[in-house]
């Protein structure tokens, strides 16, 4: 699709939207191919110290076995594309907790609040800074704002198990593949380097995201027809 016709589904896209919303949908989530999951998520800009701030809401629900487990996280993401606030309501094996994140200079504070218990860990972050999660998918949007024409090295804060991880994120460009088992044409990026192996991530002409797999957990996530 050439610059000018993306241009304009864009402009089509945010008419269609709510004002301040960038974009929204529902990620069907798949192991080999059962359905395991469903994630809805939401995202939004608005003006923030006289620049713009972005807010991306998702929730998904995992009820196929027990215990139960749901993921909601509320990131907002500062002009520079950089993590500003988090606030992740969990439930889990672990039980009901909700984890707060603070960006700092150069550091990222997780503050974990549970009935009875609280902790705190800090994170040294430095440049490209992205907070994901292997079983959130819409999280890796936001990763994907990185790519460029090189490889680029991103770090990674997981906050349910409180890990830090070096990635390399680089764009394939525009590649086939299928979403929903219809073929597609769609900008292919990969991150490498972290402990479950590579991510692919598979996004539309404006931007829009499509597709997330994770080969060696046989995970996907696909956007729903018509999202």
């Amino acid at each position: 699709m050439s610059g000018l016709m993306s241009g304009l589904w864009t402009a089509v896209l945010a008419l269609a939207l709510p004002q301040g919303t960038l974009d929204q949908g529902v990620l069907v989530i798949r192991n080999d191919t059962v359905e395991v999951a469903r994630e809805a998520f939401r995202l939004t800009s608005a003006p923030s110290r006289g620049d713009t701030s972005w807010t991306l809401t998702t929730s998904v629900r995992y009820d196929r076995a027990r215990p139960i487990v749901r993921l909601s996280p509320v990131l907002v993401v500062d002009f520079d594309s950089l993590p500003r606030t988090l606030q992740y309501d969990v439930a889990d094996g672990r039980g009901a907790r909700t984890i707060l994140g603070q960006m700092g200079r150069n550091r990222l504070t997780l503050r974990e609040v549970a009935p009875g218990a609280e902790r705190a860990r800090e994170f040294h972050v430095t440049g490209r800074t992205v907070v994901l999660d292997d079983s959130v998918f819409a999280l890796y949007a936001i990763a994907a704002w990185y790519a460029g024409p090189q490889p680029v090295t991103i770090t990674a804060i997981y906050p349910r198990p409180a890990r830090r991880e070096e990635l390399t994120l680089v764009d394939h460009g525009i590649q086939a593949t299928t979403v929903n088992r219809d073929p597609a044409q769609l900008r292919h990026l990969t991150l490498t380097g972290a402990s479950t192996g590579v991510v692919h991530i598979w996004l539309a002409a404006d931007g829009r995201l499509m597709k997330v797999e994770i080969p060696e957990r046989r995970v996907r996530a696909e956007r729903r027809p018509g999202d």
